[in-house]
């Protein structure tokens, strides 16, 4: 095999890894907006004190528990899945940014628990004869407040910290069009200081304000994934990545002077 061709195998190879990387992180972003049904389908759980003792069928909440799951996972997923590429851009960064969605992660699985549990009491205890009413209304309301805001810091405080970190990545690498990480470093500052102020009682999660602040972040979220899945990162801006990347570690391998002082006995 000629030089020319090892070169070719060589510069293939990691354009076709890439490629995957950027499906697979733009198939996981996507799936994390099957949350969407989430307010429907918790509806009775959230907005009656007495579900409890309520009759009929859990199936519509279970439905939102497993959505919720898979969203969770798909949430971890994108940090895997980007890292590789992102650590050349900014290591520190991107490990935080990988942290930071593992830390959502765990926030959403504390509040599907806490549902599950709603589900548990009433199938356990809410039919029997001579439960406490008021002790277990009191027990499923203090695990759906439990919920709301796990909602409040892992769907809303999170992702504006994530847009900021994944958005700084993306904008200085050039890995996408610098619209769509722009989009999310816009809609970080909104949604951040929205859950804020519903965390101070200033705001609501219904409001002008939460409305305002959650939109850029779902433009980032989507138009992210949809470029990923059907572009893939810029070649151009991989390739300068993995330019500065083996510049990077050549110089940290041989500093100057070292190779200088090497080259002059060798002479």
């Amino acid at each position: 095999m000629t030089s020319a061709a090892r070169s070719t195998a060589r510069t293939t190879a990691p354009v076709n890894s890439m490629r995957k990387t950027a499906l697979a992180a733009g198939l996981l972003y996507l799936l994390t907006f099957i949350s969407i049904p989430r307010l429907a389908l918790f509806g009775p759980v959230l907005d009656n004190p007495n579900y409890i003792f309520g009759s009929g069928s859990e199936v519509g909440v279970l439905v939102g528990v497993v959505l919720e799951l898979i969203v969770a996972f798909a949430i971890v997923g994108t940090g895997v899945a980007l890292f590789p590429a992102l650590k050349r851009q900014n290591e520190g960064v991107a490990l935080g940014f990988v942290t930071a969605r593992v830390v959502e992660t765990g926030i959403i699985v504390v509040g599907i628990i806490s549902l599950l549990s709603v589900v548990t009491l009433r199938q356990d205890l809410g039919s029997a004869a001579g439960a406490d009413a008021a002790s277990l209304v009191i027990a499923g309301q203090s695990l759906v407040a439990t919920q709301k805001w796990t909602f409040l810091i892992g769907q809303g405080l999170l992702p504006g910290i994530n847009a900021l970190l994944l958005g700084y990545l993306f904008y200085r690498s050039g890995l996408v069009p610098r619209v769509i990480p722009a989009l999310g470093l816009i809609g970080a500052p909104l949604i951040i200081s929205s859950a804020i102020g519903q965390i101070l009682g200033i705001n609501e999660q219904v409001s002008v304000w939460s409305g305002v602040a959650v939109l850029p972040i779902f433009l980032w979220e989507l138009s992210l994934g949809l470029w990923l899945v059907f572009k893939g990162f810029k070649p151009s801006a991989m390739a300068a990545l993995a330019a500065d990347s083996e510049g990077t570690g050549k110089s940290a391998a041989v500093p100057a002077p070292i190779a200088a002082t090497t080259k002059a006995g060798a002479a």
